[in-house]
């Protein structure tokens, strides 16, 4: 069975309903997505066991060194995105579908029969390398079976596993931690093997329903664009990722790497406009509902990826939360987001995206607010997660409708470069937020002395009973001494009250780092308002440059 994705129905009336074989193939992208996406997130609550398990003697390795397992793939991500628009040219959507499937399924397997922490960072590699295909490919091959009437509803499908990875991430790793001690492997080694079952299952699936598209290399690779856009991106995700670590933005080992790239990228961006077909065609945003929705993207993943961030580690430090219970506690944010998404795609097919999108970013502004008043003792059930549920309702009414919104006005034979540009976009602005989130959270820690003092005068203390010995160790940490000054005679109270004071200070520094959140989505908020109020005809069936695009077919 085939049919074209022609859109509307020939009455021009209401769009097409989506039928079998159109959601088959967007169950192909879901699941490629889900493994790519829940690989960026899972392997953050694995960071501690690499620490220990990858260590060459007693002494942990660094968390600076095992945080390159998230650093590599990032790089990895961003360094092939740029090529997927030319290579879906080149070789055909499907075929370069199926070599990323398993890309990141050998990737992962290697992964997880890991020695050494070099050998995972070079496996997280390759395991990039195919990641970093299968978003920008999934959007485009559900972009052209879907047609232009129905694509709201089709990218609401493809922003579930986008919208649940970091819920989901964090929950799976924590299970599989905790369980998965099977066949004689680290628990931590299950996060990537069980991508084996998966991809092949992926593999099998997409081989069978994504239709055969011919390959039209028409188009030469911009190799000056390739040498100067992925290392010049490569550079910046690296200074930016670097940022945590250094804890300022002064440093050197920030400056001259984001310096190297931000010159690359500008080199590119003069580039770009000479070739007839540039690696990533910046004439995209010569449009102007694709630069808005562009720009409103950044701002809300910039603002909402770096808040995400916190919750689980607020859940874990602060209320002495386990990893997995942590990641139960954010699955309501998951639930609003599955309740709100498929209503924004069908709305986005009928209505304007500035009359969608604005609706949902005062949402996550409303929520971001409510978690600037959060403190140690802040009821679950009566307030955190309510206001969870409120940001995932603004997630699902953002994310997609702004994808919806920026390919709709493209012709057919841009969208392949759109998508690519629109991740590379929102990989740039997660790292940056997330970035922003854990250099403002550090700080907070920084300045709340007691933070510090409570974990050194706890190593120095460990074992002393001695009362003498007490008082000399508690003279050097002043902070601690005023806390447990009145406890002098019950070490048990002390301690207690020790351990409040702390996890109030912290929580305070993680309030206080929502602020910005809140800063940054009042500000995507005013930006939201300028994407269009009216609706847009779509351009998808246009002849695309001066080339004329066959119907998409779906088996």
């Amino acid at each position: 069975m085939s049919a074209p994705a022609t859109g509307a129905a020939a009455g021009g009336g209401a769009p097409e309903k989506i039928d079998a074989a159109v959601l088959k193939v967007a169950g192909v992208v879901v699941l490629g997505a889900i493994m790519s996406i829940l690989d960026i997130t899972v392997v953050n609550v694995a960071l501690p066991h690499f620490q220990t398990d990858l260590a060459d003697g007693p002494q942990p390795l660094a968390y600076s060194t095992v945080a390159w397992t998230v650093t590599a793939y990032t790089l990895a991500l961003a360094t092939v995105i740029p090529l997927t628009g030319w290579a879906a040219d080149r070789f055909g959507t499907k075929r370069l579908y199926l070599t990323a499937v398993t890309l990141f399924t050998v990737g992962s397997v290697a992964c997880g029969f890991a020695s050494s922490i070099e050998m995972l960072i070079a496996f997280r590699v390759l395991q990039g390398l195919g990641g970093g295909m299968l978003m920008p490919l999934g959007m485009t091959i559900m972009t052209r079976a879907a047609g232009p009437d129905r694509i709201g509803r089709l990218m609401a499908i493809l922003g579930i596993p986008m919208l649940l990875g970091p819920i989901g991430g964090p929950i799976l790793g924590g299970w599989l931690i905790d369980n998965a001690h099977w066949l004689d492997r680290p628990s931590w080694s299950w996060i990537f093997l069980i991508n084996l079952p998966l991809g092949i299952a992926a593999f099998a699936y997409a081989s069978v329903v994504l239709p055969k598209d011919s390959a039209k290399p028409t188009e030469s690779l911009d190799i000056v664009g390739l040498l100067l856009m992925s290392p010049g991106l490569a550079a910046v995700l690296y200074g930016v990722s670097t940022i945590p670590d250094e804890g300022t933005i002064t440093s050197s080992s920030v400056l001259i790497p984001i310096a190297v790239g931000v010159a690359l990228l500008a080199a590119f961006g003069w580039w770009s406009f000479r070739p007839e077909h540039p690696l990533i065609d910046l004439r995209l945003f010569s449009d102007r509902s694709y630069s808005i929705a562009a720009l409103t993207m950044f701002l809300f993943a910039t603002a909402f990826f770096g808040g995400l961030l916190l919750m689980p580690t607020y859940f874990q430090e602060v209320r002495g939360e386990d990893t997995f219970s942590a990641g139960l506690l954010i699955a309501p944010q998951g639930i609003g987001a599955m309740l709100t998404m498929p209503i924004a795609g069908a709305l986005v097919d009928r209505y304007p995206v500035g009359r969608i999108a604005p609706v949902g970013i005062a949402l996550i502004t409303l929520g971001m607010l409510g978690l600037t008043q959060i403190d140690a003792e802040t009821s679950y059930w009566g307030y955190l997660i309510p206001v969870l549920f409120v940001m995932g309702l603004g997630m699902g009414a953002t994310m997609m409708p702004l994808m919806t919104s920026a390919l709709k006005t493209l012709t057919a034979s841009r969208v392949a470069r759109g998508s690519t540009t629109l991740n590379i976009i929102q990989q740039i602005a997660s790292s940056v937020g997330v970035a922003i989130a854990s250099v403002l959270l550090t700080n907070g820690f920084r300045d709340r002395p007691l933070i510090a003092q409570a974990q050194q005068y706890g190593e120095a203390a460990d074992g002393v009973s001695d009362p003498s010995r007490m008082q000399e160790i508690l003279a050097r940490f002043p902070e601690v001494a005023q806390v447990v000054a009145q406890y002098a005679t019950d070490p048990q109270a002390a301690a207690a009250a020790l351990t409040s004071a702390v996890r109030s200070d912290m929580a305070e520094a993680f309030a206080h780092t929502y602020w910005v959140s809140a800063g940054l989505c009042v500000l995507t908020l005013l930006v939201s308002l300028l994407l269009p109020r009216r609706r847009q005809p779509s351009r998808m069936l246009d002849e695309g440059e001066g080339e004329a695009q066959e119907p998409v077919l779906v088996h």
